[in-house]
């Protein structure tokens, strides 16, 4: 139910949401009256705990083949692209020759194998590959720049976003003076507010973090690409609840893995399990503005679900211990795209159509995605062997 506490109940989906939660004192009552309906699906989830999907507030989809890149520490994210950046030799020229398409959807799977249901990426929304069965939802409404330097007319993007939906951008993305002052100069252009949702946010002063708390705009930490890059990050510890902070796994260029590995991560930097949970369920929802009960497990929200082993901890503690040899089902929006061979072997007949196995350092289990189509063109331009976010894939 949240952070600390837990119910034993059945859920009851219907088109994609959560239609209730039974209380299991109810349970044979309501489970006879439900079965006699044409066309129900049981899930037998005992044993199991059943958190909300995760979100993850910041990946760039296509570059999760590459391998960390770089010899840092570096004073900005800008010298760092300065260091790596060489399209024309190994291995950045490899990996770009394989499809982008096939690139995005492996950035999905990592994803999906780490629980999470929802992730924004940071570059434009790719209609025909996300809308097309993709493992997870990407984020569909919100502004975005890549960074003051990267960017075009920040402005121009900024006044362009949807009413109501976050303005995102990487922002002090380095421990130097020039990256501190940045935050003053996006609010000189006019693109600071409550929307405004700044990627990174290691270089802040003291007076920017004021000037962002002031504007009401929110934080997006990913811990392990900036001790890999710059050697510091965010005190998160030291912030406090009352800072709009989710957490983001960045992509394979400088993190260390994928959310799972980041939560772990955030747990190392000193951070409260409770507040962990949050960042990656309700917090990142708020940040995000998603506006369908994702992040909780409640009637009328999206029914994404992570379901994992249980353990007698809290829920915030059983996810900073999860890794996917204790994931047994990722549902997103009503729809199983990840179970374990336990559950597998309980499913109903045709509820896992479409499912292809896949093994990720030594951990086996089903996902919904071509697996075997992706890794022979991806094999076609890496070879045999094949890194997702830093582990081994094969199938």
């Amino acid at each position: 139910m949240d952070a600390t506490s837990t119910v034993r109940a059945d859920l009851e989906i219907a088109n994609g949401r959560i239609l209730r939660l039974i209380d299991r004192g109810r349970k044979s009552a309501s489970v006879e009256n439900a079965g006699s309906r044409s066309g129900r699906t049981e899930i037998s989830l005992e044993g199991c705990l059943i958190l909300p999907g995760l979100i993850n507030s910041h990946d760039h989809l296509e570059f999760n083949l590459f391998p960390r890149l770089g010899h840092g520490p570096y004073p900005n994210f800008e010298k760092w692209a300065d260091d790596i950046f060489y399209p024309e030799s190994s291995p950045i020229r490899e990996h770009l020759s394989i499809p982008k398409r096939v690139r995005l959807w492996w950035g999905g799977i990592k994803n999906l194998l780490s629980g999470v249901t929802s992730v924004c990426h940071h570059n434009a929304y790719k209609k025909s590959v996300f809308d097309a069965d993709f493992p997870v939802r990407v984020v569909k409404r919100y502004g975005w720049a890549h960074s003051l330097r990267f960017g075009n007319d920040i402005r121009e993007a900024f006044l362009a976003t949807p009413r109501g939906a976050p303005f995102i951008i990487h922002l002090a993305e380095g421990s130097d003076k020039k990256s501190g002052d940045e935050i003053f100069d996006l609010d000189r252009i006019g693109a600071l507010n409550s929307r405004t949702v700044i990627v990174h946010g290691v270089g802040l002063t003291e007076r920017g973090h004021e000037l962002r708390r002031r504007h009401g705009a929110a934080l997006v930490w990913c811990p392990t690409s900036n001790r890999f890059t710059l050697a510091t990050t965010l005190d998160v510890a030291a912030m406090g609840r009352r800072d709009r902070i989710s957490l983001g796994s960045d992509s394979a260029l400088t993190a260390e893995g994928d959310l799972l590995d980041e939560i772990r991560a955030a747990h190392r930097e000193g951070v409260d399990p409770r507040q962990i949970y949050s960042m990656v369920t309700g917090s990142a929802a708020d940040v995000l503005r998603l506006r369908n009960g994702e992040g909780k497990l409640q009637p009328g929200s999206n029914a994404d679900l992570l379901v994992v082993k249980r353990r007698d901890v809290s829920p915030a503690e059983v996810l900073i211990g999860t890794r996917l040899n204790a994931i047994e089902m990722v549902m997103v929006s009503g729809k199983p795209h990840l179970v374990s061979a336990k559950i597998a072997l309980g499913c109903p007949p045709g509820l896992l159509d479409g499912f292809e196995d896949i093994e990720v350092e030594g951990t086996s289990c089903f996902v919904r995605a071509p697996v075997r189509r992706l890794l022979q063109e991806t094999r076609l331009r890496l070879g045999p062997d094949v890194c997702l976010a830093g582990k081994r894939v094969s199938a």
